[in-house]
C-alpha cells in the first residue's frame, strides 16, 4: 500500500508539474490537524449534532491555533507558480495565516477574524474595531450562518476559476454542501482532472482521477517536495 501511494504521490507531483491552472478546494478536513473538528468526520460537528451530542469543545481559542503542513504545502504551491486559485469552505484564517495571498482565495463561508461590508463586500480584520466601512455601509460578521447566501465576488470567483482549471485538486472536504460541491463537476465539464485528498467518502469518488483516503499531512508535502524535484529546485 506504501508503495501504491508513492506512486500516486508521484503522479499528483507530475500533475502539478504539467498543469496550467491548478485550482485548490478546501474544507474543514484540512483543519484537523492543527487541532479543529471537522464537519462530517466520525465525530465532527454535524455527526455529533445529528446523533443529538453537543459539539466537542474547543482544547484552546479558535485564534491561538496555527496552520499545519497540509496549509503550508498549499502556501508552497502558491510560491512555486502552481496555484492558481484557492477555494476554501472554511472559516478558520489558517490559509491567510500560511501565507496564501487574500487575491488568490475564496473564502465562502467567510471568515471569522474578519468583518465585511454590506455595500461594497470589503472585508476588514476585526481587530480594527471599525463599525463602518470607507464606502459608509455597515460592517458585519462576514462568517456565513446556515441558510444564508454566500459572498457573491467569492462565489463569482469560484465559478470562473473552476471552469478554467485544468486540475482540480480536493483537499478535506467531503463535496456535501452545495453550492461550493458544485465546482468540481464545473471543473470536470471543462476537462479538469479531478484529485481527492480527503478520508471520508465524497459523491465524487468515481469521478476522481486520483484518490487518496490517506492523512493530508501524508500526502500534500510529499508531493511539494517531488514538485520542487521536478522544477528543479533541491531542498
Amino acid at each position: 500500500m506504501k508503495e501504491d501511494l508513492g506512486k500516486r504521490i508521484q503522479t499528483l507531483a507530475e500533475w502539478l508539474y504539467e498543469s496550467r491552472h491548478p485550482v485548490v478546494f478546501t474544507g474543514a478536513g484540512i483543519s484537523t490537524e492543527s487541532g479543529l473538528p471537522d464537519f462530517r468526520g466520525p465525530d465532527g460537528m454535524w455527526t455529533r449534532r445529528d446523533k443529538g451530542l453537543p459539539p466537542r469543545p474547543m482544547s484552546r481559542p479558535w485564534d491561538s491555533v496555527e496552520p499545519n503542513s497540509g496549509h503550508t504545502a498549499i502556501a508552497d504551491l502558491q510560491k512555486l507558480g502552481k496555484l492558481a486559485f484557492l477555494i476554501s469552505q472554511n472559516v478558520d484564517n489558517l490559509h491567510l495565516k500560511s501565507g496564501i495571498h487574500p487575491d488568490s482565495l475564496a473564502e465562502l463561508h467567510g471568515n471569522i477574524t474578519k468583518l465585511r461590508c454590506t455595500t461594497c463586500g470589503k472585508k476588514v480584520d476585526k481587530t480594527t474595531g471599525m463599525t463602518l466601512c470607507q464606502c459608509g455601509g455597515n460592517l458585519v460578521r462576514s462568517v456565513v450562518d446556515f441558510g444564508e447566501p454566500l459572498p457573491e465576488r467569492d462565489l463569482m470567483l469560484s465559478f470562473e476559476h473552476s471552469r478554467k482549471s485544468d486540475l482540480f485538486v480536493v483537499v478535506g472536504s467531503s463535496l456535501a454542501v452545495t453550492p461550493a460541491a458544485d465546482m468540481p463537476a464545473e471543473a470536470l465539464r471543462s476537462g479538469a482532472k479531478l484529485v481527492i485528498i480527503n478520508q471520508g467518502e465524497t459523491p465524487f469518488d468515481r469521478h476522481a482521477h486520483l484518490r487518496f483516503h490517506e492523512k493530508i499531512g501524508d500526502v500534500l508535502p510529499s508531493a511539494i517536495k517531488r514538485l520542487k524535484s521536478l522544477m528543479g529546485l533541491f531542498e
